[in-house]
């Protein structure tokens, strides 16, 4: 079995409780599944939101579904700079006292006092897949990206496990910019 695994850009995106869902589109609103992710009962949905900062908005935002028991909004860094944002990088779900905004629905706003980051760049890997690659949850891995022209090594990786997980590592639009990310791209752990 290869060492490697798919290196797949994650946008600007939103996930939400059900309260709030319902306060941005109405009493009673549900996700509308547009499309699967990779990883397992992830979706992305037809529902847009904007997103509101000090210095300008962000319009078109996409959620992803499942709803979550806390609301959160996941930018990449130049973002969260451009709408005037304080969002800390982090890994998905630790938001205490990370950034604020307010989000916008079609029948409704929210303002939210955190919730608001950059997520740390993690890769999702079974139990098998860990053993496969040697390493544990939580572990801080490098990883290299062959790219054409742009071939870099990322720090701080964390490693995720699960058996709801598919192998898979996410970076942000900044980190798939700087290195001319491909469509289709692969990444490996490696030792430094």
């Amino acid at each position: 079995m290869s060492k490697k695994f798919i290196v797949e850009t994650s946008a600007r995106h939103v996930h939400l409780t059900q309260e709030h869902l319902e306060a941005l589109f109405g009493k009673g609103a549900t996700l509308t599944h547009k499309k699967d992710l990779s990883q397992p009962g992830q979706f992305a949905c037809e529902e847009r939101v904007t997103i509101v900062g000090p210095k300008r908005e962000l319009a078109g935002v996409s959620i992803l579904g499942p709803v979550r028991p806390a609301t959160q909004v996941e930018l990449s860094a130049t973002d969260a700079r451009s709408i005037g944002v304080d969002a800390p990088i982090r890994e998905s779900g630790d938001i205490a006292g990370s950034g604020a905004c307010k989000i916008i629905g079609s029948k409704g706003e929210i303002e939210i006092s955190e919730g608001v980051i950059v997520a740390k760049r993690h890769i999702h890997l079974t139990p098998a897949d860990a053993e496969e690659l040697g390493v544990k949850d939580k572990e801080i891995v490098w990883v290299k990206l062959d790219t054409d022209g742009r071939k870099a090594i990322l720090g701080d990786v964390v490693v995720r496990v699960s058996e709801k997980f598919a192998r898979a590592m996410h970076i942000d639009t900044d980190e798939s910019n700087a290195v001319s990310a491909p469509r289709s791209l692969e990444g490996e752990i490696v030792e430094i």
